[in-house]
């Protein structure tokens, strides 16, 4: 892949101690060849370190499966590089179900054959992705562990949605008596039938089969209106007997919309967010197979 001419990258303003590390002054927009001729567009954070090997992840951004694109996925790219990752942000098709799904694997597919270029010899491989993008990168990863390709070191989700109900009562704490939100709209337009709502790609988080799922870790905000879907799903990996860490931040007002403004703006928990994801970094570094 050539990319094209790096452009300025989004930053994100500190918000609280842990400070935040400083994101790169450019990132690099550009597209990747995929099979049968087909092209996605990404954009790359970071970029490999002499001497060094670097975490690379695979992330998608949030818009409840009908919105967003790659500036909405500035925030969580910006603090995964902070944290040491070089970051390859996927702008999937907004489209019903399995096509951003598909896609999403056929970008971790390239990443992992490319791995030692972006990030050096050695480099190990995630998935993140916040709200809808959340759905991916657990989809995702289901798709890895069934195909037995690519090994994955960890899977990062932060508010990511995961009931296609929308009837969890943090959902219900934000959307009161409403019988229609972005959410529904969005699930409503991500699955294209009563039988795609029991396909585990498409609810990843109603799988029967959990086991050989890599580290998982799990942010969301205490008001968070996907709080209780994230962390049924974190209580259900922990009983499959799978590596989980999830954190809880207080007073992370309007969680998870900060994650998916676009531009220079406050994020709440910036700085602990990108803690967090270092110390995943640190902890799954030696789990995965290269």
């Amino acid at each position: 892949m050539q990319p094209d001419a790096p452009r300025p990258a989004p930053q994100s303003k500190p918000a609280a101690a842990p400070k935040v590390q400083p994101a790169a002054a450019r990132c690099v927009d550009s597209a990747i060849e995929l099979a049968a001729g087909q092209s996605v567009a990404v954009r790359m954070y970071g970029r490999k370190k002499t001497g060094q090997t670097s975490p690379v992840v695979v992330h998608f951004h949030g818009g409840a499966f009908v919105s967003g694109d790659l500036d909405n996925g500035c925030t969580v790219g910006g603090l995964l590089e902070g944290a040491g990752a070089v970051v390859v942000s996927v702008a999937y098709p907004l489209t019903p179900f399995p096509q951003p799904v598909d896609t999403g694997y056929d970008v971790l597919k390239w990443v992992h054959r490319n791995r030692t270029k972006l990030g050096g010899q050695g480099a190990l491989v995630y998935l993140a992705g916040e709200e809808a993008g959340g759905n991916l990168a657990a989809a995702v990863a289901l798709m890895a562990r069934d195909q037995s390709h690519p090994p994955l070191a960890g899977k990062i989700l932060l508010s990511p949605m995961l009931d296609p109900c929308v009837g969890t009562a943090s959902q219900r704490q934000v959307t009161g008596d409403a019988v229609d939100c972005k959410w529904v709209e969005g699930w409503r337009n991500f699955l294209r039938c009563p039988r795609d709502a029991e396909h585990p790609y498409a609810v990843p988080a109603s799988a029967h089969r959990l086991a050989g799922l890599p580290p998982t870790l799990i942010l969301v905000g205490d008001t968070d209106p996907m709080h209780d879907e994230a962390l049924a799903y974190a209580a259900r990996l922990r009983a499959a007997g799978l590596v989980v860490t999830q954190h809880v931040f207080a007073k992370a007002e309007k969680w998870p919309e900060p994650l998916l403004e676009t531009g220079p703006h406050e994020c709440p928990c910036a700085g602990a967010v990108q803690e967090e994801f270092r110390r995943f970094f640190e902890a799954t570094r030696c789990r995965a197979p290269s």
